[in-house]
């Protein structure tokens, strides 16, 4: 699936989203993986003064880890990358 369907996926519903979409999605917006301590996934993007930290839950991403992200991408205006 494209990351363009993915987001509008995660902007109708933050549920049952794979992890690995979710983390394909972050990408397309610029984020890049800075570092894996556990289960945390540290992604950081330049134009955005905090890191997002995400999990697996058991394959999913979790909903409110999901919503950080889209008021990430509204507070500092990030586009999405083809």
């Amino acid at each position: 699936m494209r990351a363009r369907d993915i987001y509008q996926k995660l902007l109708a519903s933050p549920h049952n989203v794979r992890f690995a979409d979710f983390c394909k999605v972050l990408e397309a917006f610029g984020y890049r993986l800075d570092r894996v301590s556990g289960s945390h996934h540290i992604f950081e993007h330049p134009a955005a003064t905090r890191p997002l930290n995400v999990q697996s839950c058991r394959g999913e991403a979790k909903p409110y880890q999901i919503r950080q992200f889209l008021r990430d991408v509204e507070e500092f205006d990030l586009t999405l990358e083809d």
